[in-house]
């Protein structure tokens, strides 16, 4: 037989294949397993595997070695469901198992290829009771099948209980802790490796090594593989190099990336594509585009990743006619636009363009079965504010039969928060419930929806069913109490991380900051600016403005202009922060005088920055400088909105100008809001000027708003006017719309502690001896003199050792 060995490697078409096996019939060789064996594999190499199954099949009796080469027939296709099928049929069901423990190491890698644990599990039941557990190939096959299924406790039982351990499957297992994010873990099993067993890397296992250094920027450790290739002779190795260029761009460290490429004698496609992603991972996409120009130069042919990288690159520098002659070359090199990964590029580069219809030809083009592309549009438009059309995509995605992944529907649920459909939303939230399909990515998107759209409740359900909570979950959670005004329950969220020493980032104490700030919990505020100092936290731009607000809506002035002296840089939000700060605290000419210093140093006023000093400019009565910042809005190129028009419309009607007021709105070219009417009304009440009410009365029947304070202003203004008719009216309306007016509440913080009192709240477990002291203190304020000598903190203020003499005629310390 050994004969007709050569014969077979001599077979290059299928035909003369088929003759040698008719050849071999005739001859009656084809009983011969050695045969039959390598004319089966000969067939699988041909891309016939249905002969290559006809010829195991009719097969009198095939043996386990026969079946392995089968198996890796059906393994090199990718044909896994048929692995599978062979082996539950011929060693599950025949009961086959005598020396075939080369079969698992193949039926194991068809098990990751499927992904189906349970069924590697099984496998793994097998190879024990088999006798195969201490077989190192096979060890190492589970090793990489528990690895690929992200069971890594799995992956190390199986790798402590084997009893020799040689570099492959010391390779294996650091693989499966760097491909799972456990990097630090595979470097720890690295140190073990080389300090403790003693056993030298080879090129394979460096790979790894020098991604777990770039996913953890571990630059000293990336380093030194890199100086033990260096030493080893393993410098010419391209895999290694274009690796470790990837690592040093990924450490920041973009100089050494380029000093190793310049180095490299021979600089292949793989080498050029990484050093043009390096750029664009560093946000220089200009050079990117450079060295795509010198690569062509170089006469080195690009492939798909490489013009992805360069996609990207004029993407991010909104360069069209580049983009446009990368997409002309990809069409002359035959390069597919419909691939799976070209075609996302090409949809994200012209929507980054703001060419949409262009985006639509190439979803078209690409195929209405790639998800990635449809995901790619779907987010651009929620990222540009593009609500509606992201959910629109997003359901012609779903009509068409594909099933989105976790990307999309967290795409299209942070849209549809974004743009306060709660329907769209819950429509997204029931379909995820019946897929089962309840990742953390879309959890903490459905949290962040109901949050958004008022519904913390069902925000906190979805929390609460969490077993397993990351710091992003947290987060998002202390966030939406935060943001709707539900701040106690943000910081009890807050103090339970901290009690159970989970991590906290920049995100959870700037929640909390603002949680403080909505209380003005003075001391909690404190003690977080505290716990960021100690604990190392990287203040940024975001939490000095926090701080800056906390501390001025809890009324220490002094420690908030501390901390927006101390900035390093001040945005036009921490300029904006700061002149509302003085606002808030009645110091108008503080206010004034930092506007004035922010235009000389050049930053540029906003919207915020005008409502800021308007607020400013309200609460101090100066009518004249409010009039005057308001007519210089346009000035900086920013167009009055509702608000600026209600906090001057405001300001002119609470001193007495409500003629100008009236005058105001009149002139006013954008619809008025509720507000605005709001602030008119309040001005006329405060200056009985129920007259201009009779005549705005039309207009202010046809205001239709979820504001209660709106109607409850007007109803008391009605009533005060003995209009009782109107006021009945207003109220009905509130009731037919399922309006209810919102309980107003005092808070005071004492000892440490928040206490808040709402009108007719009886809550509180001192209100007997609340109700006595106030009983008592009015009997004595009507004609005696009253020490206090508590401190008492409030929102925004606080009073410390007042003394009141006859209340009636004399009021000290702003009491």
């Amino acid at each position: 037989m050994t004969l007709y060995m050569p014969l077979f490697r001599s077979c290059s078409t299928l035909r003369s294949l088929t003759q040698l096996h008719a050849h071999l019939v005739i001859s009656g060789l084809h009983s011969d397993p050695l045969a039959s064996t390598k004319l089966l594999e000969s067939y699988a190499q041909m891309g016939s595997l249905h002969s290559s199954r006809l010829v195991f099949d009719t097969y009198p009796s095939p043996d386990s070695f026969m079946l392995g080469v089968l198996i890796k027939c059906y393994l090199w296709n990718h044909l896994f469901h048929q692995v599978i099928s062979l082996y539950n049929h011929h060693i599950i069901q025949m009961g086959s198992h005598q020396n075939c423990s080369f079969v698992y190491p193949s039926v194991l890698r068809a098990v990751s290829g499927v992904g189906d644990l349970v069924m590697g599990r099984k496998v793994h039941g097998r190879v024990v009771k088999s006798g195969f557990a201490d077989d190192p190939v096979i060890g190492t096959s589970l090793l990489g099948m528990y690895g690929e299924s992200w069971c890594l406790g799995d992956a190390k039982n199986v790798f402590d209980e084997m009893p020799q351990r040689d570099l492959f499957s010391w390779s294996s297992i650091i693989s499966c802790y760097v491909e799972n994010g456990s990097q630090r873990e595979g470097l720890e099993m690295f140190r073990s490796m080389v300090c403790e067993e003693g056993i030298k890397p080879d090129s394979v296992m460096l790979l790894s090594v020098v991604a777990a250094c770039a996913k953890v920027g571990s630059l000293r450790l990336g380093e030194s593989v890199h100086g033990y290739v260096i030493r080893n002779g393993m410098a010419g190795d391209a895999n290694l190099s274009n690796s470790l260029i990837i690592m040093y761009s990924q450490c920041g460290y973009l100089c050494m990336a380029e000093e190793l490429f310049g180095s490299l004698a021979e600089r292949s496609t793989a080498c050029w594509t990484s050093m043009i992603s390096s750029y664009n991972q560093n946000d220089c996409f200009q050079e990117a585009l450079d060295g795509f120009i010198r690569m062509q130069d170089s006469e080195v042919e690009p492939n798909a990743v490489t013009m992805i990288s360069v996609l990207y690159s004029c993407a991010r520098l909104g360069r069209l006619k580049e983009g446009k002659s990368v997409h002309c070359f990809i069409l002359r090199k035959s390069m597919d636009a419909g691939d799976l990964d070209l075609g996302p590029a090409l949809i994200d580069f012209y929507a980054a363009c703001w060419k949409g219809s262009s985006c639509q030809q190439l979803l078209d083009i690409s195929g209405s079965r790639n998800v990635v592309s449809w995901n790619t549009l779907v987010s651009f438009y929620d990222r540009e504010g593009l609500y509606v059309e992201a959910m629109d995509l997003f359901s012609r995605m779903f009509a068409k039969g594909l099933i989105p992944d976790s990307f999309s529907l967290a795409s299209s649920i942070s849209a549809s928060a974004s743009a306060g459909s709660i329907q769209f939303g819950q429509q997204i939230h029931s379909h995820v419930m019946k897929r089962g399909f309840m990742d953390e990515f879309v959890q903490n998107s459905l949290m962040d929806m109901y949050s958004k759209c008022g519904f913390v409740d069902l925000a906190y359900n979805i929390f609460d069913k969490i077993t397993q909570k990351s710091i992003v979950t947290w987060n998002c959670m202390i966030c939406g109490f935060s943001q709707n005004g539900i701040s106690l329950e943000a910081l009890k969220l807050f103090d339970e991380m901290h009690f159970n020493c989970q991590e906290m980032n920049e995100v959870t104490f700037l929640s909390a900051i603002q949680a403080c700030s909505n209380l003005g919990y003075f001391e909690k505020g404190k003690w977080i600016h505290h716990k960021i100092v100690v604990s190392g936290i990287q203040k940024d731009l975001y939490i000095d403005t926090a701080l800056v607000d906390m501390y001025a809506k809890c009324g220490d002035l002094e420690t908030a202009q501390g901390v927006f002296d101390s900035m390093p840089e001040k945005s036009v939000v921490s300029w904006s922060t700061m002149i509302a700060a003085y606002g808030i605290n009645g110091q108008i000419t503080a206010a004034t005088l930092l506007f004035a210093k922010m235009i000389e140093s050049g930053i540029k006023p906003n919207e915020v920055t005008f409502m800021n000093i308007l607020s400013a400019c309200r609460h101090a009565g100066s009518v004249e400088e409010g009039k005057l910042y308001f007519n210089s809005m346009r000035y900086y190129g920013i167009e009055p909105n509702a608000e600026h028009f209600a906090s001057i419309v405001d300001l002119l009607s609470r001193y007495g100008d409500i003629d100008a007021a009236y005058e105001m709105i009149k002139s006013m070219w954008i619809p008025v809001e509720a507000s605005i009417w709001g602030s008119l009304l309040n001005g006329c009440r405060i200056h009985g000027r129920m007259d201009l009410i009779k005549n705005i009365n039309q207009e202010l029947r046809e205001i239709s708003t979820d504001d209660t304070g709106y109607y409850t202003l007007l109803s008391n203004i009605y009533a005060e006017g003995g209009n009782w008719y109107e006021s009945r009216n207003v109220r009905s309306k509130m009731e037919r719309m399922g309006l209810t007016k919102v309980p107003g509440y005092s808070a005071i913080e004492i000892d440490r502690k928040i206490y808040k009192f709402g009108a007719g709240d009886s809550s509180e477990g001192q209100m007997k001896e609340i109700h006595m002291f106030l009983e008592n203190f009015q009997s004595l304020a009507q004609g005696q003199d009253v020490e206090c000598y508590n401190t008492v903190y409030g929102t925004g203020m606080f009073f410390e050792d007042c003394k009141v003499y006859n209340l009636q005629k004399e009021t000290r310390n702003g009491i």
